[in-house]
């Protein structure tokens, strides 16, 4: 069964190729995830793609949230400057990034059942991305919780939660496979 084989050998890619992917393609993978599970049909999952031109603004307020809240410092050391030189040229080499968000539910356990469909559709979505040769990194990044971060990309934090940002491309390189600890080890059955 190819599934079965596309979970196991699926990673998560940390080098990607320059080359873009086709928007046909995205859209492709994307509605694939579509099909994650989702509690009343309510499809909560929302994706924002930053690609070509539109990277810019997105690194820029990627660079301006770590300075904020301290990741970066704000001043004119050379040896901070250099280093956002590369922070910057290191994420516009990566051909796309899409902002993965849901609308919050006032209702924690609605919000619970909202967020696990959008990491339904994460997952959903990588395992797509794979099966047409292109790799993903899904990161939970500290400037998600910024909310100047979500003001500066047209959301807004009040409404909005990003679930992930997934770094997009053709793998450049495939990491070896690392192995699961056996699921003996994290499962127990409770028979009477």
């Amino acid at each position: 069964m190819e599934i079965l084989k596309t979970i196991k050998e699926r990673r998560s890619i940390y080098n990607f190729k320059t080359k873009t992917i086709d928007n046909t393609i995205i859209k492709d993978i994307f509605t694939y995830g579509s099909y994650a599970p989702t509690h009343y049909m309510k499809e909560p999952w929302n994706v924002k793609l930053y690609q070509k031109e539109g990277k810019y603004v997105f690194v820029e307020a990627i660079i301006s949230s770590y300075k904020r809240i301290g990741l970066l410092k704000n001043d004119k050391d050379p040896k901070t400057i250099k280093m956002i030189e590369s922070m910057k040229s290191f994420l516009l080499e990566i051909p796309h990034h899409a902002v993965v968000y849901f609308e919050k539910e006032a209702d924690p356990v609605r919000f619970e059942e909202e967020y696990a469909a959008v990491c339904a559709f994460i997952q959903n979505t990588q395992l797509a991305a794979w099966e047409y040769g292109v790799g993903m990194l899904w990161t939970i990044t500290p400037y998600m919780h910024d909310p100047r971060f979500l003001e500066d990309i047209g959301l807004n934090s009040d409404n909005v939660k990003i679930a992930a940002v997934m770094q997009m491309g053709y793998p450049a390189k495939v990491p070896r496979d690392k192995g699961r600890k056996s699921i003996d080890d994290k499962m127990e059955f409770i028979e009477n």
